[in-house]
């Protein structure tokens, strides 16, 4: 084994040098911190540091899983996560299809420019928009809503519980769905253009050669990424949520990672915040897996 390991070292080292920089980036930010796992089964002391304090196994874990937050911020986690896959994921297939059946060439790179800017807006300043446009005196789009009467007069888009969701999760697709088309479109094309030429022979339609062309040719990207977005499906971003969470939408906006930051971080409870973490990404781990199972078992197609 040994042989053979340095047999392809020394074959292919021009690869290895080329990926030691990501190697060691995974390395010292991805496996280093790892290291810091066991502060949830310890309780944690300032004075002894990290390795030091009393080992408490699952102590901080069963405090979770006994207080009142454990149901609310594990569902709102999951609502959010939810249905911001199920809008999300399919936007930007669909906007790949639809830039891919764009002919002229000037048109299409217009399009594809102006669906990847969102993408480029920060996190701060894609809120501070929200809260301009849905300000309730002067947002644009909160005194369209209320002329078109699908809102109350004196609704706060942002305060109001029920909108929180919505918000967030139609915001998300519009800064992301042009970015994460980029993946479906190099996909697209790499089809085969006799496969068009066949279909068209043969009398079908626009419509009809995505079915039956395009769609079968991304199916194995459309997979593999609906595995890796399972493996996140409770890691709602803290940034924007965080940002968007006020009094008003707390009971909604409580997820697990804002949990982890006002107990944890603002509470000093470092102990119980790493437990709670590491909860969270035990389950996406095991969210990952048996979707990566489900995939290989049924389409034979899987991350490993």
């Amino acid at each position: 084994m040994g042989r053979k390991i340095r047999s392809a070292l020394k074959r292919d080292w021009q690869i290895w040098v080329m990926v030691m920089p990501a190697l060691i980036y995974i390395i010292i930010f991805c496996y280093g911190p790892m290291y810091g796992i066991q502060l949830a089964f310890r309780k944690y002391d300032f004075a002894k540091g990290i390795t030091g304090g009393e080992w408490v196994g699952m102590k901080y874990f069963m405090q979770y899983f006994e207080s009142p937050m454990f149901w609310s911020t594990l569902k709102n986690t999951f609502v959010i996560s939810f249905f911001s896959l199920i809008c999300g994921f399919p936007a930007p297939i669909l906007l790949a299809l639809i830039i891919n059946s764009l002919r002229m060439k000037r048109l299409k790179r217009v399009v594809q420019t102006a669906v990847y800017m969102p993408y480029f807006i920060s996190t701060v300043v894609m809120v501070a928009i929200l809260q301009i446009l849905l300000s309730p005196s002067t947002g644009v789009v909160s005194n369209l809503l209320r002329d078109m009467h699908l809102v109350s007069s004196n609704v706060n888009l942002l305060g109001t519980p029920s909108a929180f969701v919505p918000v967030y999760v139609l915001s998300g697709v519009w800064q992301s769905a042009g970015w994460n088309s980029i993946i479906f479109i190099a996909a697209l094309s790499s089809v085969d253009g006799q496969l068009y030429d066949a279909a068209r022979v043969d009398g079908a339609n626009r419509f009809q050669q995505v079915i039956h062309v395009e769609l079968p040719a991304i199916v194995p990207t459309i997979v593999i990424l609906l595995i890796m977005n399972m493996g996140r499906i409770l890691s709602v971003g803290f940034e924007k949520v965080f940002l968007m969470q006020n009094n008003l939408n707390l009971p909604v906006s409580e997820v697990i990672s804002t949990y982890v930051f006002n107990i944890g971080v603002k509470g000093g409870q470092f102990s119980f915040g790493a437990a709670v973490g590491l909860f969270n990404t035990v389950i996406n781990f095991g969210f990952l897996m048996i979707a990566n199972l489900i995939s290989k078992k049924t389409a034979d197609i899987s991350l490993m």
